[in-house]
């Protein structure tokens, strides 16, 4: 299994430096991430060594676009009882359990002092929002975050922290119930996924855009340690193929 759009954005580029051809998805200083993300390629069927044109250049901007559509046009159709709402950069405040941090923001932009204390880090904007709302009553009514999705082409350290900072600072201001927290991820290397996945339930799960391959992946040229990682992260739930994410949205 594999995102629909998982081979228009997963291909090969050219390094300016050497002009040498490698896996987009690849840490180009990793020969572990160089052979993972080859093999994941291979599995997928895309041409080797072939720079395609219509592979985007701006990967991260890329997923997010990907998977704010897929999700715009999947949801209605597994569930049209709700009405739903999917966004790019959407702040959270214009959701129903999230609406109060909008008088929190004017309020520390007034005063120097909250300003300091409080931050202003509190009105975020997932890279992408599903909201869900029920028929209209006439009555403006915000919707409720249903899942805030974080999209990282890579898994790298600083990256980790981001989404584990912007995740917790929703848990903590949340009034209602909590949206379902993901990251959505073409990460090769199992051991940087697993640093993501594991925690203490800033992220509910990671979602792969090329579950399949990336299994194959490992199994085939994957170290002891990487084989390991991957199956500790599939068998506790926190690394899912990202076609689940949609049933998981339509069923909750």
């Amino acid at each position: 299994m594999s995102a629909s759009f998982a081979t228009q954005l997963l291909g090969w580029k050219k390094l300016k430096k050497t002009g040498a051809l490698v896996p987009n998805s690849a840490d180009c200083d990793s020969s572990t991430s160089k052979a993972l993300a080859g093999q994941i390629l291979d599995f997928l069927g895309v041409a080797t060594n072939t720079v395609l044109p219509q592979t985007p250049e701006s990967l991260g901007p890329a997923l997010e676009q990907g998977v704010s559509f897929d999700l715009a046009s999947s949801l209605p159709e597994n569930d049209q009882r709700r009405h739903w709402h999917v966004d790019h950069k959407k702040v959270i405040s214009d959701f129903s359990q999230y609406s109060h941090l909008r008088k929190v923001a004017d309020a520390v932009r007034a005063n120097p002092t909250l300003r300091t204390d409080l931050g202003v880090d509190y009105l975020i904007k997932p890279d992408v929002t599903v909201g869900v709302s029920q028929e209209s009553t006439g009555q403006q009514v915000k919707p409720f975050l249903h899942a805030a999705v974080s999209c990282k082409w890579t898994i790298r350290s600083d990256r980790v922290q981001n989404i584990r900072h912007e995740f917790l600072q929703m848990i903590r201001h949340r009034r209602g119930r909590l949206p379902h927290l993901v990251t959505v991820t073409a990460e090769p290397m199992p051991s940087r996924i697993a640093a993501i996945a594991r925690g203490t339930g800033e992220v509910d799960a990671v979602y792969h855009i090329a579950f399949d391959a990336l299994q194959a992946a490992v199994d085939a040229v994957g170290s002891k340690q990487q084989q390991d990682d991957l199956a500790e992260c599939i068998s506790q739930g926190r690394l899912r193929p990202y076609e689940a994410l949609v049933l998981t949205l339509a069923t909750w």
